[in-house]
């Protein structure tokens, strides 16, 4: 078993999923079904949203996937807190790459820095609202 975060965004989904996918060169993997994909008598139990509305999306981040919705009730999509993703990189030449670019338009909350457990580490809050822990794998 592998946990898989599950996101939640205020209508940017499909934009912050094909962003991710772009940064860690995944595009392949990419998915998104959109509520006009739903199936009619599906879709009439929702709350009126609009077609381009993601009702999931998947994209594969390593070894792992990060999958994400729009908000469709109206509550799950608060501000992320309480939680990061980390994402740790052989080189620092690749942290400094995606810390970066996550960094773009969004909040460097603590910048990329060494720290006595990995050769950089940082934290920031993307421009879709998503956190996450950046750093170097530790050296052996």
């Amino acid at each position: 078993m592998q946990p898989t975060p599950y996101l939640f965004f205020n209508g940017t989904c499909a934009e912050a999923m094909t962003t991710y996918a772009g940064l860690f060169g995944t595009e392949d993997s990419l998915e998104i079904l959109t509520v006009a994909s739903m199936p009619p008598d599906v879709r009439s139990q929702m709350p009126p949203l609009p077609d381009s509305s993601v009702m999931h999306s998947a994209v594969k981040i390593g070894d792992g996937w990060v999958f994400a919705a729009d908000d469709m009730g109206g509550t799950d999509a608060q501000p992320m807190a309480g939680a990061s993703i980390s994402l740790s990189f052989p080189t620092e030449a690749e942290t400094r790459r995606v810390y970066d670019a996550l960094a773009e338009g969004g909040e460097a909350r603590m910048p990329l820095e060494p720290a006595f457990f990995a050769p950089l580490f940082g934290t920031l809050t993307d421009r879709f609202g998503i956190r996450w822990m950046v750093m170097t794998d530790p050296k052996a």
